[in-house]
Order: C-alpha cells, then sequence, then structure tokens
C-alpha cells in the first residue's frame, strides 16, 4: 500500500513549521514566483510541487523527508505486528488442531474461535473509527518524540492498520500451518456439544456458515450424513465402529472456514484502514491552515500590508552594514551544502587545518561526525571561533538551526559560529538583500553565539568601490 499522501502531510507540515520562522514577505515572494513558474511551465500548483520546489531549493541532495521518522515508526510497528501475528498464528493452529489419538478435534470450537476472531477484526475497525486509541502505551513507549500534530490525529487509523496486518499475518499463518498438518498427520474432526442439538440443526448451521463457498467449493460443506456420522461424546470410548476415513472429511469445511472467515475479512479491513488513512491525509492536507495560506500567496500578485503611510522617502536601513562583523582567525572551517563547491575563496581557504562539509547532501551521521570533529578541535586548540560557509542565495533552512543547535549543546562554551555568506560568484561581495536573512537568521539564534561575516579582502573591495562613486 502506497504511502504517498500521508508522506505527503507529514512533508507539508513539516516545511509549514519551518515557514513560520521566515519573514512573511520573503514567503510571499517566495511562493509567488513558483505559481508563476508552474504557470509559465502548464502546471497547476499543487502541495506536491511546491513540496519538490522547496527540496530543490534547500540544495543538490537535501532530499531527507521530513515525515521519513514518522513512516519508520510505523513501519517497524507493523513488522512487529506482523511477527507477533506469524507466531501465534502457528501456535494457536497447533493447539486448535491438537490431535493425541484418543479425542476428537472438535468442529464446534473450532466454530467458536472463528467467531471470535471475526468479532475481534470488527471491534478493531469500529475503535479506529470512534478514536479510540487502547493501544496509546505502545506509541509512547516507541515514540520518545512528542504525538501531536498532525499524525496524532491519523493514529487510530494507522493502529488500526497495523492490528489488520498483524491479523492477516495470523490468519495466512494459521491457514499454512493447517495445510500442512493435514499433509503430515492423520486428523479425526468430529462435533460435540453438551446441548441437546439435533444433527439436522447443526447442519442447517453450517450450511449457513458455508454459504459464501458452497458455489466454489462443494465438497467443502459438510452432508448431513458427515454430520450424522462424526458427532462424539466426550465419555463414549472409540469411534463406534465408524470407518476412521470419515472423520478427516471435515478438513475442507475447516480450511474454506479459516480462509473466508478468518483470513478474508482481515485482508478486506486491512485494505479499507489502508484506504481511510489515504483518504484522511488528503482530507487533513487541503484543510491544513498552511494550506490555505500558501493558496492566497500563490494566488496574490502583490502584498496588502495595510499600512498607508508612503515611506518612499524614508532613508534605506543602514543597520545591515553595521550588523557584519569582522572575520576571527580560525582553523575550523564547515561548508554547508555544498557551499564551499567548486572552490572556496583564498582568504577562506588558507591557514585552515580543519575543513568539513556538512547538510545537504550529507546525511544525519555525518553531520553528526562533523559536530564531533569540531569539538574535538575546539578542546585541544585555542580557536573560540567556527566559520560556517554558505550560500547567500539561499534562504536559512530549519536543518541549519538544528545542526548549529546542536553544535551549542555539544561544543565548549565560549565558541562562536561564524556564517560566511558567499555569491555565486566567490570573488564578489554577496548584495545586501541576501545578506539581510542571514542576519535576522542570526538574530534569532543570538548574537552571542552566531554572527555573519564576509570575507575581508571581499569587503575591502566593495568599501573601495563604493568610495569611488560620486
Amino acid at each position: 500500500m502506497t504511502e504517498r499522501p500521508l508522506r505527503l502531510l507529514l512533508d507539508f507540515d513539516a516545511q509549514a513549521q519551518r515557514d513560520k520562522e521566515q519573514p512573511p514577505a520573503f514567503l510571499h515572494r517566495r511562493d509567488r514566483k513558483f505559481a508563476l513558474v508552474c504557470k509559465e511551465q502548464g502546471f497547476a500548483p499543487d502541495a506536491a510541487r511546491w513540496l519538490n520546489h522547496m527540496k530543490r531549493l534547500a540544495g543538490p541532495g537535501a532530499s531527507a523527508q521530513a515525515g521519513e521518522h514518522t513512516l519508520t515508526l510505523w513501519r517497524r510497528i507493523n513488522a512487529g505486528f506482523a511477527g507477533t501475528g506469524v507466531v501465534f498464528g502457528i501456535f494457536t493452529m497447533l493447539g486448535l488442531l491438537f490431535y493425541d489419538g484418543g479425542q476428537r478435534i472438535n468442529i464446534t470450537l473450532f466454530l467458536a474461535f472463528v467467531l471470535f476472531q471475526l468479532v475481534l477484526a470488527l471491534f478493531t475497525s469500529i475503535q479506529s473509527l470512534a478514536g479510540w486509541q487502547p493501544w496509546h502505551w505502545l506509541l509512547r513507549r516507541l515514540n520518545s518524540s512528542p504525538t501531536k500534530g498532525v499524525a496524532h490525529r491519523l493514529h487510530p487509523a494507522l493502529m488500526a492498520r497495523a492490528a489488520h496486518l498483524g491479523g492477516f499475518c495470523f490468519a495466512l499463518a494459521g491457514l499454512f500451518t493447517l495445510l500442512v498438518l493435514v499433509v503430515v498427520q492423520d486428523l479425526a474432526f468430529g462435533w460435540s456439544t453438551t446441548l441437546d442439538t439435533g444433527s439436522g440443526s447443526y447442519h442447517r448451521l453450517l450450511t449457513a456458515v458455508a454459504a459464501p463457498w458452497a458455489w466454489l467449493w462443494p465438497a467443502a460443506v459438510p452432508d448431513p450424513g458427515l454430520v450424522e456420522a462424526t458427532r462424539f461424546f466426550r465419555a463414549e470410548p472409540g469411534s463406534g465402529g465408524l470407518n476412521p476415513e470419515v472423520w478427516g472429511q471435515w478438513w475442507p469445511f475447516v480450511t474454506m472456514l479459516w480462509a473466508t472467515w478468518v483470513l478474508l475479512p482481515r485482508l478486506l479491513l486491512f485494505i479499507l484502514a489502508s484506504a481511510l488513512i489515504r483518504h484522511k491525509a488528503r482530507q487533513q492536507l487541503n484543510s491544513h491552515p498552511a494550506m490555505h495560506a500558501l493558496l492566497y500567496r500563490m494566488e496574490t500578485p502583490a502584498l496588502d500590508t495595510g499600512i498607508e503611510r508612503n515611506d518612499a522617502r524614508d532613508l534605506p536601513d543602514t543597520d545591515t552594514r553595521s550588523n557584519l562583523r569582522p572575520l576571527p582567525d580560525s582553523d575550523t572551517l564547515v561548508c554547508w551544502a555544498g557551499a564551499c563547491e567548486p572552490e572556496l575563496p583564498e582568504p577562506l581557504r588558507s591557514g585552515k587545518h580543519l575543513i568539513l562539509k556538512a547538510g545537504g547532501r550529507a546525511s544525519l551521521t555525518d553531520d553528526q561526525r562533523v559536530l564531533n570533529q569540531v569539538a574535538e578541535q575546539a578542546a585541544h586548540t585555542a580557536d573560540k571561533a567556527v566559520l560556517v560557509v554558505t550560500r547567500c542565495w539561499q534562504p536559512p533552512t530549519g536543518e541549519l538551526q538544528d545542526f548549529l543547535e546542536a553544535g551549542q549543546t555539544l561544543w565548549p562554551a565560549g565558541i562562536r559560529v561564524v556564517l560566511v555568506p558567499l555569491a555565486a560568484d566567490i570573488n564578489q561581495v554577496p548584495p545586501l538583500h541576501q545578506i539581510q536573512p542571514w542576519l535576522r537568521f542570526a538574530e534569532r539564534l543570538g548574537h552571542d553565539f552566531v554572527m555573519v561575516s564576509l570575507p575581508e579582502l571581499d569587503l575591502q573591495t566593495q568599501d573601495a568601490a563604493s568610495k569611488e562613486l560620486p
């Protein structure tokens, strides 16, 4: 069963959470431009294309699925239910068909167990539709992260699907065990009950139970003679002179009984639960608050700020340049999301003893290794700064924020991170409007830990050029 709608919902919700940290004006320009590009190419902008666009903006290789953690958790739960179902299915069928040679395998007991399985399957679906979560303790034990969010509202349906998958594996393993025992053993079936029941009434009950497959396999429907001949009483010794071959003629009925009333309902309910998850995921995606905001940004050509004051004569913001800090000396440099490719500017490349790569195509394990290497370097040197080189035209991402926050926790106290955004041409100074998002990013993280600098030679070049202007 495909998880595309669920994955789409989880990725969209994660991107919406990251967008909360971005300025509204930036989001509007970004999404409006995406809508215009889609219109030029003849496509309708939707959530899937928008998420792919966000991944391309994040840089090549930065395609880690934001909802992968949640999906991996549920794959583990499904695998656990499936494995448990297989084990219980084998041992349950061995217990039901246990035959010591002196007692018959009671069809009445088999019917009662099949009825119990059918009721259990229906109860699982009903509790899912009602939103009850009797397995909530298991989720709390397996999931260490908070369970709030869009995935939390899908937990009843997801757990019902896992339970039906386990039930299906239970039924399949039981059916396989049944067929194996029919081949390798001489099973003796019969029916018995303490109630005063005639064989005619019992045959009518079995005929009703066997109605779904009577047209397909008539031999799997017990005839009145078989029902009359195979009734046994616990205190009655032996087979009463009956041909022993008759006791084994029940196996087609038992096989179809298990396949029709245990295996088939679990399979159908598993398919229904999967379809319900896809439907709810699409429904929640369409009603997601961030989806309404995204559609508004893509359809609205201009921002309406509601401010009537004309600020055309206001002086430009001159604080941006003053917020830049001089580039400190450091032996440690981290290239974020391929910012060092194809090469670093000479002022950054020279004198660096440790140049590492993180983000982008690097895995979380690689990022953690970089964090540890920087921590080890800082512990053995007097360096109090770590240079993190980025691309100025890419907005700061939540992945970078997570990386820096992890470094703040792991690295020695007093270490400062210096963000160095580079232009497409590494010999040019980035334009101010592309530096401003990085300054705001550093301000949010705190200037005591993160600051923004530019290569010294480039600054000198720009300052000299600005002095030449009239």
